[in-house]
């Protein structure tokens, strides 16, 4: 049966932990799967530019054997009216999958709806389901487990809150959201993402306290303050989120132990400063090479023969 990953709400708990336990077994044996994928084409849909999204697909399908197809919107047909659902349909007969990098959520609901092929969020207004993946692989590392796991994100209640806070909740982490007033996540994600910390044992926190947010977190996340498509608001967020600064002293407001992460590019002096990105405690980067292994992990069970 073909499984999209578009939004984890529809995943089971265990499916998206046995995503990270696959992705753990990809990163310390790489080899193994080398050919897993051999033959597969995947479809890769860019309307936002992308380093981290472009290149972890492109690497993870090149070393388990596939192609992966860059197609922007000067690509496609897309740029000059052809409908998401006709691109769909298209795309379907040549490719094995698609992944879409997209404005509007809607437009991978689209995709998804018309395709016959598995479709992979690869980053929309409303989630980040693969960034989170390789949020929580990370933290698997650096602390053996996310279940019951604090973590703490201080900034816009953006698209990475949102899957933060639904893959969270889905792997029974602790998961706090700290916005200034006015830019919390949204409600319907928060439900959705406490209805499934009910069933895990996780937690959803959702506050303006840095103090409340913070206190006890072992990973600290943050994320730039104005997203693509926001540049015109940069100036006005930048003035409103001053206080949400991952500061030195922000930092140790959570636990002695604690990570920091961001799912970058970060632009230090603005969301955080560049004595904690930079320092020993900074995780960004084997973060960074995580999405590489969670998509590897995940492309093998949406493309793999036994999916």
């Amino acid at each position: 049966m073909k499984r999209d990953y578009v939004n984890e709400k529809d995943w089971e708990p265990g499916e998206i932990a046995a995503v990270l336990d696959l992705a753990q077994r990809v990163k310390s044996g790489p080899g193994r799967f080398r050919q897993s994928l051999a033959g597969k084409t995947l479809a890769m849909i860019f309307e936002k530019s992308s380093t981290r999204t472009r290149v972890s697909f492109e690497t993870g399908m090149f070393q388990l054997g596939g192609l992966a197809m860059f197609l922007s919107a000067r690509d496609l047909q897309l740029g000059r009216g052809e409908t998401v659902a006709d691109t769909a349909r298209v795309l379907s007969r040549y490719a094995d999958g698609i992944m879409a990098r997209t404005y509007a959520h809607a437009t991978v609901e689209e995709l998804a709806r018309y395709a016959s092929v598995p479709v992979i969020n690869g980053l929309s207004d409303l989630l980040h389901p693969c960034q989170a993946l390789a949020d929580f692989l990370t933290v698997r590392e650096r602390f053996g487990s996310e279940r019951g796991f604090p973590l703490c994100y201080v900034g816009d209640g953006n698209n990475v809150a949102h899957s933060l806070l639904l893959t969270g909740g889905k792997l029974g982490a602790r998961v706090a959201a700290v916005t200034p007033p006015g830019f919390e996540p949204r409600a319907e994600v928060v439900a959705w993402a406490r209805e499934a910390a009910a069933q895990t044992g996780g937690s959803i926190l959702v506050t303006h306290s840095l103090e409340e947010g913070l206190s006890g977190a072992r990973a600290v996340y943050t994320d730039v303050w104005a997203s693509m498509g926001q540049e015109a608001e940069a100036a006005r967020r930048a003035r409103t989120f001053s206080r949400y600064r991952v500061t030195p002293e922000v930092f140790s407001m959570a636990a002695r132990d604690a990570i920091f992460l961001h799912c970058l590019p970060a632009h230090r002096g603005e969301e955080v400063e560049a004595s904690v990105i930079d320092s020993a405690a900074s995780a960004v980067f084997d973060q960074a090479e995580n999405r590489l292994h969670a998509q590897k992990a995940l492309l093998l069970t949406v493309l793999g023969e036994s999916a």
